[in-house]
């Protein structure tokens, strides 16, 4: 089917209504992916608003590990992603065998896994946590806990400084929060003195310590729709300041570049695997479908409920 993105949607949504499908969208889409979404948001967001879909079909467009965080949840629902390969370097630092692995060479630990994670070791996991919650969720635990915290040691590193705890860190990393560059951000800077920097907690300690904001998608886009700031340089995947642009249409928002001196943003290409026709054909034919073994769908969903109940 060849047609425009205006045609594109008008089907799309023709095919959501007869479906009675709901699209969930990351913030890390691309803008139109966003705009037709039903429902938009981070990890923690759309994990809680996949717990309470009563629609027989979710499409999440996003990367795997949130198609899989969504069936955990609702078992009886079918969902669906937009393109299976759509899936995560931090997930995929940490293979499942390796982290049972490293789990059983620190017997007594409470493990806490990031929601960035396969459904296999989220099923080897105590509480799961999304950079929204780990804090939180992590403050709320005895101070002497024995805990083990995977796969993002930058987040870990992070909620260690700022809780005083001494976790132990699976060394994995996002390769999107990795490659941002300290010295353009702060060249950035120097052309916008007034400007804030915000950074998302995966990135590294010296990214962290130019922030003016430390925070998860949301909390970024939160602080920039309060802050009586004009401009703002964000250090998280580019498809953040679509919402920022739309919540903050008289604020500046300057992405913060990589490493890379051809590009200007920092973009997942997982993320961006994802596309309106995709997502088109993925209704259309109800596929593909993301599946889950039962015995570790059983597994996994303890930990994420117990997140969603010490998120609250």
């Amino acid at each position: 089917m060849t047609v425009d993105n205006s045609q594109l949607r008008d089907e799309i949504l023709r095919l959501k209504k007869e479906k009675n499908a709901v699209i969930m969208a990351h913030y890390y889409q691309t803008g139109d992916i966003q705009d037709i979404a039903d429902y938009i948001g981070d990890s923690l967001a759309l994990a809680q608003i996949a717990a309470k879909i009563d629609a027989p079909i979710i499409v999440m467009c996003g990367v795997h590990f949130m198609g899989e965080t969504a069936k955990i949840l609702c078992p009886d629902k079918k969902v669906l992603v937009p393109d299976l390969n759509a899936g995560c370097s931090l997930a995929d630092s940490c293979p499942a065998s390796d982290f049972e692995t490293f789990v059983k060479a620190h017997p007594g630990y409470t493990v806490i896994s990031y929601v960035n994670t396969s459904a296999a070791v989220k099923a080897l996991t105590d509480i799961v946590v999304t950079s929204g919650n780990a804090r939180k969720i992590v403050e709320q635990l005895p101070k002497d806990e024995k805990i083990i915290f995977g796969p993002d040691q930058n987040l870990g590193n992070y909620i260690n400084s700022v809780t005083g705890r001494n976790m132990i860190l699976w060394p994995g990393a996002c390769h999107v929060h990795e490659r941002f560059s300290l010295e353009k951000i702060l060249d950035i800077k120097n052309d916008h003195p007034e400007a804030q920097i915000l950074v998302h907690p995966e990135c590294t300690k010296p990214l962290q310590m130019i922030a003016d904001k430390i925070g998860s998608t949301a909390v970024l886009l939160k602080h920039a729709e309060e802050s009586p700031c004009r401009e703002f340089i964000v250090a998280t995947e580019s498809g953040i300041l679509h919402e920022m642009r739309k919540k903050c249409p008289d604020k500046l928002f300057i992405p913060a570049p990589p490493n890379d001196s051809t590009c200007a943003c920092n973009d997942c290409a997982y993320m961006k695997l994802n596309t309106m026709h995709k997502l088109y054909q993925c209704l259309k034919d109800e596929q593909p479908e993301v599946l889950v073994d039962e015995a570790i769908m059983e597994r996994a969903r303890r930990p994420i409920e117990r997140m969603l109940e010490m998120s609250k």
